[in-house]
């Protein structure tokens, strides 16, 4: 319903028929093969073996298409509807790592484990949605497929990455742990931390009284906390990306963003305006530096550009912040 009411141009998912389904698995694949070649690209030159597997799914993707295309045709004629994953509810929009230049196998195998098993999801939603019985099994049989391809993650991971010996499940278990409680945390912390700067420090500068600038923090934090816990969980319900339980999600961004906020403001519990304030500066200069080490270290983004984008910004969010506690 939460999901309804911030996405109102989306359609529902239960909503599609089968014609807009096949037409959206056509668009699904299609993309989705283009990927796959674009990984194929990248890592040639240092993995030839991975891109190799890469230039195999792309393929595979490819046929996949054609079937799809193929029924389309047999069933609703040459004309396919417009639809992509973007129009419909509970599909997640994807970060596109493919775009990076230092695309390091990591990130990959992690992105593709991710499509697979989004992929295997849409398609058993997809196939309990229609009654026609040759749409039904080609659905399960794509469904059964992309299960498969989703082993293919961690086939580079042991050839290619020298892991240790887990199990299967230890590994499925460890990605769903980070899709549904570490990237929604660490989308929280980075929002929580910076943008409940400004708020705060203007209020420090503006009234000189740390237990009003405390005041200020903590609606800030705890405001921001409850808006991106609801923006999170009403982003997905996890039935079709895999990403788990909406309510799990919205908790860890929710908390995390809490969290991020919090840290500037506790300095205020301090009556020392003075200490309070410094200490509060060095907090964010300490929080600024470790969400650019978190998004190197966890998001694959390049160092200097995670400094550049959050320490920058975080920055310019805090002298703003100071300025108009000062106007």
């Amino acid at each position: 319903m939460l999901s309804r009411f911030l996405h109102p141009n989306k359609r529902d998912f239960s909503s599609l028929d089968a014609r807009e389904i096949l037409s959206l698995a056509i668009a699904a694949e299609e993309e989705d093969g283009r990927i796959y070649g674009e990984f194929a690209t990248k890592l040639g030159e240092n993995y030839p073996g991975s891109a190799a597997v890469f230039e195999g799914m792309a393929a595979e993707e490819d046929e996949h298409r054609r079937r799809l295309l193929d029924l389309y045709r047999q069933k609703f004629g040459p004309r396919l509807v417009p639809i992509r994953r973007e129009h419909v509810r509970g599909f997640l929009a994807r970060k596109p790592v493919w775009l990076m230049k230092n695309l390091s196998l990591e990130t990959v195998r992690q992105q593709a484990w991710e499509m697979e098993e989004g992929a295997y999801r849409f398609y058993m939603e997809a196939a309990k949605q229609t009654t026609d019985t040759e749409i039904r099994k080609l659905l399960g049989d794509l469904a059964v497929q992309e299960r498969a391809h989703a082993a293919t993650a961690d086939r580079l991971e042991e050839e290619n990455l020298g892991v240790d010996s887990r199990s299967a499940e230890q590994r499925e278990e460890h990605r769903q742990f980070v899709l549904t409680y570490v990237q929604p945390g660490l989308a929280g912390l980075m929002d929580g931390s910076v943008s409940t700067l400004a708020p705060v420090f203007a209020a420090a500068f503006a009234t000189g009284d740390t237990w009003q600038t405390f005041l200020v923090g903590l609606a800030a934090a705890v405001g921001a906390g409850i808006s991106m816990g609801f923006t999170e969980a009403a982003s997905d319900d996890g039935r079709l990306t895999g990403r788990g339980s909406p309510l799990k999600r919205g908790l860890a961004a929710g908390v995390m963003t809490a969290v991020g906020g919090l840290g500037h403001a506790l300095p205020y519990l301090i009556h020392d305006f003075t200490l309070a304030t410094t200490i509060a500066v060095i907090v964010v200069l300490v929080e600024l530096w470790a969400i650019a080490f978190i998004q190197n270290r966890y998001m694959q983004t390049p160092f200097w550009r995670a400094v550049l984008q959050v320490v920058l910004g975080g920055s310019l969010v805090f002298a703003a912040g100071i300025l108009i506690g000062n106007a």
